[in-house]
């Protein structure tokens, strides 16, 4: 059943394989075929390496604009990072957030090598073993 939403941040460049090697990590016990979109910052709408793991998955990719993502609240793990160059608090898990309406954060933000990761699911979905806490991959 298809029912994570993943959030998305990255570096300018970054490759499908190290998206792939965040996501993977941030999964869990979860499987790739859960997954039911990527979402994230309208300006990454068109990165070569966001464009290729969505097709190599067959996944869909959400976009969300600052505007949008401002008005989610209460973060669990503000960005500085993102703060200072973008100036909204946060990229994967307001997106993750955004993409699931009503739903909650099952993974919070995970770093590696760039790219940021945060999963949301709908509150009826099933928790998984891996739920709520930060992983640092870093």
């Amino acid at each position: 059943m298809k029912h994570l939403s993943v959030g998305i941040g990255c570096k300018l460049n970054t490759s499908a394989d190290h998206i792939e090697a965040a996501v993977r990590g941030a999964l869990g016990a979860h499987a790739f075929d859960e997954i039911a979109c990527i979402a994230t910052l309208d300006i990454k709408a068109r990165e070569p390496g966001l464009i290729e793991f969505c097709t190599r998955h067959a996944v869909s990719l959400q976009v969300f604009s600052r505007a949008e993502i401002e008005a989610v609240s209460d973060l669990p793990t503000p960005s500085d990072a993102a703060r200072r160059h973008l100036g909204i608090e946060g990229v994967c898990e307001p997106c993750a957030l955004l993409a699931t309406p009503g739903g909650r954060l099952i993974v919070r933000k995970t770093a590696w090598q760039g790219v940021t990761v945060a999963i949301a699911t709908s509150l009826d979905a099933p928790a998984s073993e891996s739920e709520s806490t930060s992983r640092d991959t870093l």
